[in-house]
């Protein structure tokens, strides 16, 4: 049996200012491309479908053209929520679904969702465990002791009755750490992850029993603990510091217990995300340009600040997202204590110190006022002040 695993998709996303539609269906296509040539017989999809609990028309129309495909091919599919997705309505229709062979698992409901397969080697269980937080998993079961969500998915799993004789894998989306070590976060997961306490960390050895566990929630791919518990990542890079993490998919063969292989088969995006370093006449140089419709994050070394840096470099490069500065000045800024500073000065001196480093001249009493303004709105100062 070949099965591939996929998470984060985050339909419905956006780029900066750019709108990732057409990326996402070109990624999806490549996958359908996948699935076909390796002739995959189920997908796993561990949570985060959609970007957000309320998803555009264009972000459900492209699930809706996945689904549709998958369901064509006549290929069983597996999906969860994840923390993003609104239980509800990921998990509109899905008894329906089941018809097409979609078994969707939107909201934990006090016991581990479970479907049965068979091939060769004969029958095998994919559990299906949605984003779940302590508190819900409590409610279910008050005579257990759960603080962490680590007592929480234990105790979904004691209460769940598996044969681990037989062949098992679980679908989950959670924060899974392995000894010692947090997982590599890709940097476009949530604020709530990038937080994540000893509450929310899960042991990868909760997952001992299953012979593979497809995790979801975190955006670079990577096994935890050992290479079966393993995280997909997003198939896009849906952040600046995910320039250089190449994005893959894992396709899993399972034979019979205890045979598991595993290919991490490359996804090639069609507008790559790049980070370019340099001055910028160097980098908008005829013989320097390469792929001007790729995602561009750039990092100008010039020393003076270029009036509408990001009109030119979208001449060029018409998906810049973002410009930033890498210079003598900046190198300056960067070695200031600004704690010891900010206790000693009032916000006028900082911010008027602030942009002397920048623009080499004082700041005038209007600027002064958009910032004082800007500050009192973001509750840095009282309205007093």
């Amino acid at each position: 049996m070949k099965l591939i695993h996929l998470g984060d998709l985050h339909l419905g996303k956006s780029l900066g200012d750019f709108d990732l539609y057409e990326d996402q269906k070109y990624i999806l296509d490549r996958i359908l491309e996948i699935i076909d040539k390796r002739e995959i017989d189920g997908v796993l999809i561990a949570g985060d479908v959609y970007d957000r609990a309320v998803p555009s028309e264009s972000a459900t129309n492209l699930l809706d053209y996945f689904l549709k495909n998958l369901a064509a091919k006549k290929v069983k599919t597996f999906m969860i929520s994840g923390n993003h997705d609104s239980d509800d309505r990921l998990g509109y229709g899905s008894s329906l679904f089941e018809a097409s062979h979609i078994y969707i698992a939107a909201k934990f409901m006090g016991m581990l969702y479970r479907q049965t397969v068979i091939d060769e080697y004969g029958e095998a269980d994919i559990y299906l465990l949605p984003f779940v937080k302590a508190s819900q998993v409590r409610h279910f079961y008050p005579e257990e002791k759960i603080e962490n969500y680590d007592e929480a998915v234990r105790a979904i799993l004691r209460h769940a009755d598996i044969d681990f004789e037989r062949r098992n894998i679980i679908v989950a989306h959670q924060f899974v750490a392995g000894k010692g070590a947090d997982p590599e976060l890709g940097g476009s997961e949530s604020a709530g992850t990038l937080s994540v306490g000893l509450v929310e960390k899960i042991g990868y050895d909760c997952f001992d029993g299953f012979d593979y566990a497809a995790l979801g929630h975190i955006h670079s791919p990577q096994g935890v603990g050992r290479d079966e518990v393993r995280y997909s990542g997003s198939p896009l890079k849906y952040s600046l510091s995910e320039v250089h993490c190449d994005k893959s998919v894992p396709v899993i063969t399972l034979g019979k217990k205890g045979e598991v292989d595993i290919e991490l088969v490359n996804l090639k995006p069609m507008r790559d995300l790049r980070h370019l370093k340099g001055p910028i006449r160097k980098l908008l140089d005829k013989e320097n340009i390469t792929r001007p419709e790729d995602f561009i994050y750039a990092t100008l070394t010039d020393e003076d600040i270029i009036d509408d840096a990001m009109g030119i470099m979208q001449q060029v490069y018409p998906n810049t997202i973002r410009i930033d500065y890498d210079n003598s000045r900046t190198r300056e800024i960067d070695r200031i204590d600004i704690t010891a500073i900010a206790e000693q000065k009032s916000f006028d001196e900082l911010i008027g110190d602030f942009y002397k480093k920048m623009y080499g001249c004082e700041i005038s009493e209007e600027e002064m006022l958009v910032m004082r303004e800007a500050a009192k709105e973001a509750g840095v100062i009282d309205e007093t002040d």
